[in-house]
C-alpha cells in the first residue's frame, strides 16, 4: 500500500527544511554526522522510519554535493528529485522514491552516466585530492566511494550458530564471504548493537577491510603486541583474538572515553589477553601496531561529510603526526619484531611517503613480506585496500621488522 501524496509532500518539505539548515555546515563541520543526529531528535513527531529516511536522504545528498548544491536555490524541486533519484533503495526510502522520481531512469552503474542524467559536471569528489589518491577518480573506485557503506561484521566465537539463529528470528539478511571465514555483510538496515550476538560478545561490528590489515601481516599465536593507538579498540579485540590466549596485547590510547569503551568490549568478547595502559613504559615487544589518527579519506564512502570539510593542510598535518608516532614507538619493537602502520587514509602523503621517509631515516627496519595480500597488490612494505576490490571502506598497511 502507497504512502498518502499529503505524507510525501510533507516529507518533502521536511527533508529540504533540514538540509537547508545542514547546509552551511556541510564544508565546515567535521562532526557533521552528531549534528545530523541532534537535528533528527530534535522533532519528536518523526518516527524511526522518518529518521531512516531523512537520514539516508541527508547523507545522499551529502555525498554528491557539488552536484546537488547549485540547484538548491534556483530550482529545490530539481536537487529533491536528484537526491530522491540518487538514494540507495532501503525500506526507509522506497515510498518516497517511487512516489518522486516516476518517469527517471533506473540509476546507472557508472558515475559519469549519472552525471549526464543529472547535467552534472565532475566527480563529486573534491579536485585537490587527485594528486593524493589518483586511483579514486575512475571506475571501479570512484562508483564504490560514491555508493552507500556496507555493514560488516567480525565472529569473535567458534561456534556461529547461535548468531545465525538471531538473524534468522529478525529476519535480518546476511551473506558470509570467501574472502574471510570470519567476516560477515549484514544486508538489512538495523541497530546491531542491540542485539544478544553483540551484547553476548559474538559479534562484533567491524568493516572488512579493517579485518584485512592484521589478517595479511600473519600475527603469531602466543605473541606480544602493544596497540599504540587503540581507541575504541576494534583491532584491539582482533589482535588479541589471533595472539591466542597465550599471547598478550597491551593497548593504549590517548583518549580516556575510547579506553573506557575498550574495556567494556575486551570484558563484553571475554578477552583475558588485553590489559589497558595509561602510558607506554619502555617495554619491548614482538609487535607494534601503529593504527594512526588520519584524515580519514579511507571512510569518505560511510562518512561523506569528511570529503569538504578536510583539506590538503589536515593531510599534511596528519602525516607529520604520523611519522612522528613512527619515530617515537620504533624503539618499543624489539630485535626481529614486527612494526605494522595503519590507516584509514587514501593518500600518498598520509601512507607511502610517511614509510618511506621513516625507513631513510630507520635504517634498523626493513619491509616484511605480507602472509596474504587479499587480491591487493603490495607495494613493497605497503598494501592499499581500496573500497572495490572486496565492497569495503579504504585502508592501508604497512609490514615492517626490525633488523638490528
Amino acid at each position: 500500500m502507497s504512502l498518502p501524496s499529503s505524507l510525501i509532500r510533507n516529507q518533502q518539505k521536511n527533508f529540504l527544511r533540514l538540509l537547508t539548515r545542514l547546509r552551511p555546515h556541510i564544508r565546515a563541520d567535521r562532526s557533521l554526522p552528531a549534528r545530523i543526529q541532534s537535528l533528527l531528535a530534535q522533532n519528536r513527531s518523526y518516527g524511526a522510519r522518518d529518521r531512516r529516511l531523512y537520514r539516508e536522504l541527508l547523507y545522499t545528498a551529502i555525498r554528491y554535493w557539488p552536484w546537488i548544491e547549485p540547484k538548491l536555490d534556483k530550482k529545490p524541486e530539481v536537487a529533491l528529485r536528484s537526491v530522491a533519484w540518487l538514494a540507495a533503495e532501503t525500506p526507509a526510502t522506497h515510498e518516497f522514491r517511487a512516489a518522486i522520481i516516476d518517469g527517471m531512469p533506473p540509476l546507472p552503474a557508472t558515475i559519469a552516466a549519472r552525471a549526464e542524467c543529472l547535467r552534472a559536471e565532475g566527480a563529486p569528489l573534491p579536485l585537490w585530492f587527485r594528486l593524493h589518491g589518483p586511483t579514486l577518480f575512475s571506475p571501479p573506485q570512484l562508483e564504490a566511494v560514491l555508493s552507500r557503506a556496507p555493514i560488516w561484521l567480525r565472529l569473535q566465537t567458534p561456534d556461529p550458530q547461535p548468531v545465525f539463529d538471531e538473524f534468522a528470528e529478525h529476519g535480518w539478511k546476511w551473506r558470509r564471504t570467501a574472502v574471510l571465514p570470519g567476516a560477515i555483510e549484514v544486508l538489512a538496515d538495523t541497530d546491531l548493537t542491540k542485539s544478544r550476538s553483540y551484547q553476548d560478545g559474538l559479534i562484533e561490528i567491524q568493516d572488512l577491510g579493517s579485518q584485512l590489515i592484521l589478517e595479511s601481516i600473519g600475527i603469531d599465536p602466543g605473541s606480544r603486541w602493544l596497540d599504540a593507538c587503540a581507541g575504541a579498540g576494534g583491532k584491539t579485540l582482533q589482535l588479541a583474538a589471533l595472539t591466542g590466549p597465550r599471547g598478550h596485547v597491551d593497548a593504549h590510547d590517548i583518549r580516556a572515553d575510547a579506553l573506557r569503551e575498550l574495556r567494556a568490549r575486551s570484558t563484553r568478547a571475554g578477552l583475558k589477553n588485553i590489559a589497558v595502559l595509561n602510558a607506554v613504559d619502555g617495554k619491548t615487544y614482538d609487535g607494534v601496531l601503529v593504527d594512526a589518527p588520519c584524515s580519514g579519506s579511507g571512510t569518505w564512502r560511510r562518512a561523506p561529510h569528511l570529503k569538504w570539510s578536510t583539506q590538503p593542510e589536515h593531510v599534511e598535518k596528519a602525516a607529520q603526526a604520523q611519522l612522528d608516532l613512527l619515530n617515537t614507538l620504533a624503539s618499543r619493537v624489539r630485535p626481529g619484531g614486527r612494526l605494522v602502520y595503519a590507516t584509514c587514509s587514501l593518500s600518498r602523503r598520509e601512507n607511502e611517503d610517511v614509510i618511506s621517509t621513516f625507513l631513510a631515516a630507520h635504517h634498523e627496519f626493513a619491509p616484511a613480506l605480507f602472509t596474504r595480500t587479499f587480491s591487493a597488490q603490495p607495494n613493497g612494505a605497503c598494501l592499499t585496500f581500496l573500497p572495490a576490490l572486496h565492497d569495503t571502506d579504504g585502508f592501508f598497511v604497512a609490514s615492517l621488522r626490525r633488523i638490528g
